[in-house]
């Protein structure tokens, strides 16, 4: 019996011992939680019901050169009620007053509102949807109205908002104007255009809320002011001529349509400052219909066709290894390098003509003649000549995705007996529109190759925070003896040449033609369709504008894809209806008139803001720009909503001023 008793007391003092280490790690976790990781399970649980929430920041607007909007950001908001977060006596004091003022606004009868309300006050609802896609005048009214302007804790107001972007012109230049956005598929940011190359300055700075969970997945703010305010971003001014875009884009839209083209595009350039007055790039739908898709002036690289022939002419006269005047045989247009033909479009050649003739009537058989001849036993020094006036190499615009171009060099591995005389008339080379037309420009700015430039300047309101000024890439991009034979010959070609069904007697142009089959060199000429093309300037004396129009697989059936039938007329149509719809002399002076009674009209607000400084004064009808310019310098803090002139004002007019107060402006 003694020795069960001894074992009995064994057990009890080993389950003793267990039962006392077990405290003492239950003591030892529980002071490792509280004082060792406390912060940490604290932070946890913080975490899981109250979070910061990000406010994104409004971006900054795109205006065209002649201030029209391009791209805004339209605030949109979404106000709910937590039901549960009023008192009784605040629910019942502020219930029928607040359905009645939701009933003005909202559109529906107050005894609606008042039965959603209690119905959500009964179901305990946390998260009830008053309205949503409200504007910001809206959601300041209706924050204002009973119980709600009690505030997120005592009136139980939420409110959500959200950015939309818009573009107030619609579709024209979209794919220039781009995006800038996260994917929601993969979350990575992804962007096109102005949009992303500029979102540095329009994106500004997000700010911070913070938030309490209330449901599962619904979360409301806890106070009604912000950890962190949003820092909107600047306005970006771009170079976009909506007037001209509006010309190009219709031109070059009638012409894919007429031809059933498979895509095309189209840009104009102001000569002297290389800025981009117009850019349209549209692509076919499968029901036939055009939109912007791929930037395809900026990113298409392709064998430019004769377009091209340009370099040869600038090469042989700089190197005066030949003149305009030099004669060639046309050979009954057709001549063999290493076994394979090089013909001209037209059937039987041009007998002997000169060089200048020759580039006129885009000969094939003359050019490649005049480059092969002279560069035959150094292509080097005619490949120079390409590489110097940087058609080897991209452009460098902020744009991202722009095509590379391809320039074979003597020596590469791709290079044979066929190679120069294939790039005289276009072939064997790859480069993109833009590059095209930045040569062309450079001939008809003197010279002087600038490059093309999309923005001119990043604004906040009426301050400059940077311009862009224009970007000399080469001050000479050939002699002034070539350059003056070069202008005459181009204006030649519409004159007397191959765009002849381009001329006008009322102004004057000058250009080439261009027509090129693509994937010409794909065994069995798989894929292989025409480019027709035309670039060129106007008017031919003074120019203003350079252009360039590439029309990609016009529909063969229609008998006709030459460059001067089907992208000339774009280019004619363009310039008639620049200098023929642009205002007159006449109509220039009375758009001066007029502006000067808009200034007069803004002296007069003005005038009469500082006989009155004290007060707020009548917006209504102003304009926007002006209205916000005239409200700051009174110490005011403007928010715009919409865009053109000023509809309603938040704070009406001969109400005291009172500094650094936020006063709302909705535009028509």
């Amino acid at each position: 019996m003694a020795v069960d008793d001894k074992h009995i007391s064994y057990r009890i003092y080993l389950v003793a011992v267990f039962i006392f280490l077990m405290a003492i790690a239950i003591v030892v976790k529980l002071t490792n939680i509280q004082w060792v990781e406390g912060d940490y399970y604290r932070q946890l649980a913080k975490q899981r019901t109250v979070r910061n929430f990000v406010i994104p920041a409004n971006k900054g607007n795109i205006y065209s050169a002649d201030g029209s909007l391009l791209a805004t950001s339209i605030p949109n908001y979404e106000i709910r009620f937590d039901a549960k977060a009023p008192k009784t006596e605040t629910f019942e004091k502020y219930v029928k007053p607040l359905s009645d003022s939701l009933a003005t606004v909202l559109d529906k009868p107050s005894s609606f509102f008042q039965k959603e309300l209690r119905k959500a006050r009964e179901n305990k609802n946390r998260y009830y949807l008053i309205a949503r896609n409200l504007s910001y005048t809206e959601y300041v009214k209706i924050k204002g109205f009973p119980l709600f302007s009690l505030g997120a804790f005592k009136g139980g107001i939420i409110v959500e908002q959200e950015t939309v972007r818009k573009h107030p012109i619609g579709k024209i230049a979209e794919r220039t104007i781009g995006y800038d956005r996260i994917d929601p598929e993969t979350g990575v940011e992804v962007g096109k255009g102005i949009e992303w190359a500029f979102k540095s300055y329009l994106n500004g700075k997000d700010g911070k809320i913070l938030k309490q969970k209330i449901a599962k997945g619904q979360w409301k703010p806890i106070r009604d002011v912000n950890e962190v305010d949003p820092i909107d971003g600047y306005d970006v001014i771009s170079t976009i001529d909506v007037f001209i875009q509006d010309i190009a884009h219709h031109a070059l839209l009638k012409q894919l349509e007429d031809y059933e083209a498979d895509h095309g595009c189209v840009v104009v350039m102001e000569t002297e400052t290389g800025y981009i007055k117009a850019i349209s790039n549209l692509g076919r739908a499968e029901d036939g219909s055009y939109y912007e898709t791929t930037n395809y002036a900026v990113a298409e690289s392709h064998e430019p066709g004769s377009t091209f022939k340009l370099v040869d002419l600038m090469a042989i006269l700089e190197d005066k290894v030949a003149d305009t005047s030099t004669v060639y045989d046309s050979h009954g247009g057709e001549i063999r390098y290493y076994g394979r033909a090089v013909r001209d479009s037209h059937k039987g050649g041009y007998g002997k003509v000169s060089l200048a003739r020759g580039f006129e009537l885009s000969s094939n058989t003359v050019m490649v003649q005049a480059v092969y001849e002279n560069y035959k036993n150094n292509p080097s020094k005619f490949v120079n000549h390409i590489n110097d006036l940087g058609l080897n190499k991209p452009l460098g615009l902020h744009f991202k995705g722009e095509g590379r171009p391809y320039i074979p060099q003597p020596g590469d591995k791709h290079w044979s007996g066929t190679t120069l005389p294939w790039m005289a008339f276009g072939y064997n080379v790859s480069v993109t529109p833009m590059q095209t037309l930045t040569l062309y420009n450079a001939v008809a700015n003197n010279g002087v190759m600038v490059k093309p430039q999309f923005v001119s300047e990043i604004k906040e309101w009426n301050k400059t925070i940077k311009k862009f000024d224009t970007e000399i890439m080469n001050p000479k991009v050939c002699s002034p003896e070539t350059l003056k034979k070069v202008k005459a010959v181009l204006a030649n070609v519409v004159k007397k040449g191959t765009g002849s069904k381009l001329y006008s007697k009322d102004f004057s142009m000058a250009g080439k033609t261009g027509t090129a089959m693509v994937n010409y060199g794909n065994a069995g000429r798989e894929g292989m369709y025409y480019a027709s093309s035309f670039a060129g300037y106007f008017p031919a004396d003074h120019p203003k504008y350079s252009c360039i129009v590439v029309v990609h697989k016009p529909n063969t059936a229609k008998n006709n894809y030459y460059g001067a039938d089907v992208a000339g007329p774009v280019f004619k149509r363009i310039a008639q209806k620049i200098f023929t719809d642009a205002p007159s002399t006449n109509k220039i002076k009375q758009l001066d008139s007029k502006i000067a009674k808009q200034e007069s009209s803004y002296d007069k607000y003005t005038v009469e803001a500082n006989k009155k400084m004290n007060q707020i004064p009548n917006l209504k009808g102003m304009p926007g720009m002006d209205a916000v310019a005239l409200l700051e310098n009174l110490g005011l803090k403007v928010k715009v909503s919409g865009f053109g002139k000023v509809k309603k004002q938040s704070i009406q007019a001969g109400e005291s001023i009172n500094k650094n107060t936020t006063i709302v402006l909705e535009l028509s």
